[in-house]
């Protein structure tokens, strides 16, 4: 390896950092189900979306997160500049709602993997996750969750494994991702809402912000708030956010593949639990796919849900001007953990209540899809003030691709009801 290879590749893991664990995060229990039931249901013609979703999610996150990193503050700390906080709230409320009803699916998801794994029942797993996943964000402080968070984006190459278990025919594979045939329907338009809604998700662009600031305490700039970013460092950030987008959205087409090339080619066009998913799997593609395809649901859950509670309490502590962060003390910041640890414990209650959790993924997924662009609208604003980005706002092709991306949201929304 040449020294000017090898200096450009220190600097690409020098610089991964908050955008890898967001764009893994985003492949979590809620992400693996949407895939796999469009997988299943139209086969491989939606394997055409990762390629095309890629540049629309990674400019969005570092548009999210020029936000945190210019302004010091979290995207709902941003907003309040700009919009009255009653707005701001609203917002911040149904990202709770949406992710408390999330988090109760994927830890159901993580519940059901665990139990077939034979680890024990699921009921029982779903509080050892979720009151796992609360112990650990309240014990551990930002630096070392974080580090625990990229070490966990690693489970994400279950899928990618798996998808080579199953032999793809790759120039049939590479036919039908550049030249698909497109499902009609409403359903294939609920569908590609899916898809978008639990790609470019709105609790990930609060997440990201939020994570610039935790990286800023992290190294003891606290005190800065409005510290003027460096080109290296803007550079550095893009790189972070591409990698992470990138390899977000690889693991979205192999999850797409492995389905629609197992479940679809033999008939299996409806998967009603997480269970229907990986058992159906195995007979087709082998206990080594079966196994793989269940422990990444475990993995990526453990992932993101923190991310998922996370993300509901930077917005919430930000709208009501609670003290927050990640690296605070639990008796400096009990409103931000409380937020935190209400949404999972109720998240945990509602396994109770026998919700199906690949029917709830998939409805969360189209909710976001709903949402989402109504954010995008809030998030572009945001980033292209001066007064509030300090001069440096999201560059033109960061703010046309998210306009762009805003766009096909609402499109893709309304295409669902109308067709």
């Amino acid at each position: 390896m040449s020294p000017k290879v090898a200096k450009g590749l220190r600097r690409v893991i020098q610089a991964l950092g908050p955008g890898v664990t967001t764009g893994a995060a985003d492949d979590d229990p809620s992400g693996v189900a949407t895939y796999s039931v469009v997988g299943a249901q139209f086969g491989t013609s939606f394997l055409w979306s990762a390629f095309v979703t890629w540049p629309l999610m990674g400019c969005v996150q570092m548009m999210s997160a020029r936000v945190g990193m210019v302004t010091g503050m979290g995207l709902a700390g941003a907003m309040r500049e700009k919009f009255p906080r009653w707005i701001v709230g609203t917002i911040a409320l149904i990202l709770l709602a949406a992710n408390t009803i999330n988090i109760a699916s994927d830890l159901s998801g993580m519940a059901y993997a665990a139990e077939m794994l034979g680890a024990g029942p699921s009921h029982l797993y779903v509080w050892v996750f979720g009151l796992g996943i609360c112990a650990a964000t309240v014990w551990l402080r930002y630096h070392q969750l974080a580090s625990v968070l990229k070490w966990l984006a690693v489970a994400l190459f279950a899928y990618v494994i798996t998808a080579f278990l199953v032999h793809p025919n790759w120039p049939e594979v590479a036919h039908d991702t550049i030249l698909p045939t497109w499902p009609g329907g409403s359903a294939a338009w609920a569908a590609l809402v899916a898809v978008l809604g639990t790609t470019i998700s709105p609790y990930l662009f609060f997440w990201q912000a939020g994570q610039e600031v935790e990286e800023e305490r992290a190294r003891g700039r606290r005190l800065v708030v409005h510290r003027r970013r460096t080109s290296r460092e803007i550079v550095d950030r893009r790189i972070d956010v591409g990698v992470g987008t990138f390899f977000s959205n690889l693991v979205m087409f192999f999850i797409i593949l492995t389905t629609a090339l197992t479940l679809h080619r033999h008939g299996i066009l409806t998967i009603n639990t997480t269970r229907d998913a990986a058992t159906a799997l195995r007979p087709l593609a082998g206990n080594y796919a079966y196994f793989l395809y269940t422990l990444g649901i475990v993995g990526t859950g453990l992932l993101a849900i923190p991310t998922l509670a996370g993300s509901a309490a930077y917005a919430i502590a930000e709208t009501f001007d609670w003290a927050y962060g990640m690296d605070e003390r639990f008796e400096n910041a009990v409103s931000f953990y409380s937020v935190f640890i209400l949404a999972t414990v109720i998240g945990a209650a509602l396994d109770f209540f026998n919700v199906d959790p690949i029917k709830a993924l998939l409805w969360s997924a189209i909710i976001n899809g709903v949402l989402a662009p109504f954010v995008l609208v809030a998030l572009l604003l945001v980033a292209s003030d001066p007064r509030i980005m300090h001069g440096q706002v999201s560059s033109l092709v960061t703010r046309v691709v998210v306009v762009i991306t805003t766009l096909l949201m609402f499109g893709a929304a309304i295409g669902m009801f109308i067709f």
